[in-house]
């Protein structure tokens, strides 16, 4: 039979109780609150330490202690720890100060192979190279201790956060005009529907761009279709076959949302050229075609200046600034062709691809969506 305890009972209150028991259920409560919770509770229902010790999983000198701080001073005494510094800290505020600077560093600069730190890293490069700095208190720290003053500091140096530079020193000046190209073609798509006549416009918008490395990829075991009451969902096996990859050009039309593409094996100016051939073809000879596109170097090659000085007054390029390429609106055609029928898609070959991506395409045009951009409060229009 278990001995009896000699501490006095613990009497708790109803809202007491209730409190303690929303702890004891916490999923988001730090654990030893949880864990002294239940102790509470369980020795103000009277049971003894050696089954509060089986059913908590904790030591029975730390059951003692939160029992005796709750009976000393309170239920919310007995949940927390006590504060207390027993010594002045002896990482002094410059020793601090050479960690941080030290942790916006790369490891490279000091003859280390990574690129960036690791707290374990920095922990031993600091504990050997920190003493001969003057900072002997540095000499033994550890790793949560190198943790402790970059989170002070919110210092993440194992972290990347990627950003866009914007290089083009005519960025805001290029998206002004594309911008404004939008504002004309919406103006002109709008007064074509109230209009009876339905004439070509003069000037005929299209948005150009090329979406490179689509995959053929093959299966190497049949997909099992859905089951009911098995599979609520496709099975595929987890390895495949690679067959190459293709490029998609496109050219959508601004003004009736149909796009004009062709898939080739790369993208050079010979395919670039034959994509402008078949839009001269395709659009009346007495429209100037206006072509928003990016600076590719097929774009601007001589092969292509060439093709361009062979049809004078034909073409007109209004070029996106650099890394700018989300002001084209092709890119949302390419978005809605990821999403639709290129997503998950499996071929046995790279042909059939090229087929597939011929037959989306076309039922794309089957029902075309004219893409538009409405947001012009960029501040330079």
């Amino acid at each position: 039979m278990p001995r009896k305890t000699k501490l006095a009972k613990l009497s708790l209150e109803a809202e007491q109780r209730e409190k303690l028991k929303a702890i004891s259920r916490s999923r988001s409560a730090p654990l030893r609150e949880v864990q002294r919770s239940t102790i509470l509770l369980l020795y103000a229902d009277g049971n003894p330490i050696t089954r509060i010790q089986q059913l908590t999983k904790v030591s029975r000198p730390t059951i003692y202690k939160c029992i005796e701080k709750a009976l000393a001073a309170g239920v919310e005494i007995g949940l927390k720890d006590y504060y207390h510094r027993p010594f002045d800290p002896i990482i002094d505020e410059a020793a601090k100060a050479w960690v941080v600077n030290l942790a916006c560093t790369k490891p490279k600069e000091h003859d280390l192979a990574a690129e960036l730190w690791t707290y374990k890293e920095l922990a031993r490069y600091t504990r050997e190279h920190a003493p001969a700095a003057g900072h002997f208190c540095l000499a033994n720290a550890a790793k949560a201790t190198i943790w402790r003053i970059l989170s002070e500091n919110d210092i993440r140096p194992h972290k990347v956060k990627y950003y866009l530079e914007k290089r083009d020193p005519e960025f805001e000046q290029k998206m002004q005009e594309v911008l404004m190209v939008y504002q004309e073609v919406n103006l002109q798509n709008d007064q074509a529907m109230s209009s009876v006549e339905k004439t070509p416009p003069k000037v005929i918008t299209v948005s150009i761009d090329e979406k490179p490395g689509v995959q053929a990829i093959g299966t190497v075991a049949p997909d099992l279709p859905p089951k009911p009451g098995k599979y609520n969902s496709m099975g595929r096996d987890y390895e495949y076959k690679r067959f190459g990859t293709l490029s998609i050009l496109g050219a959508l039309d601004l003004h009736n949302g149909k796009m004009i593409a062709q898939v080739h094996d790369r993208h050079r100016s010979s395919e670039f050229i034959e994509l402008l051939k078949e839009l001269d073809t395709t659009y009346p000879q007495e429209s100037t075609i206006r072509i928003i596109l990016d600076n590719h170097s097929a774009h601007i090659s001589k092969e292509t200046m060439k093709y361009l000085a062979s049809r004078p007054n034909r073409f007109v390029y209004v070029h996106t600034p650099k890394h700018g390429s989300w002001l084209n609106l092709i890119e949302s055609a390419f978005s809605k062709m990821a999403r639709t029928f290129l997503k998950h898609i499996r071929v046995s070959s790279k042909e059939e691809l090229k087929e597939r991506i011929i037959k989306g395409i076309a039922e794309m045009n089957s029902a075309p969506v004219v893409f538009r951009w409405k947001k012009f409060d960029l501040g330079v229009v």
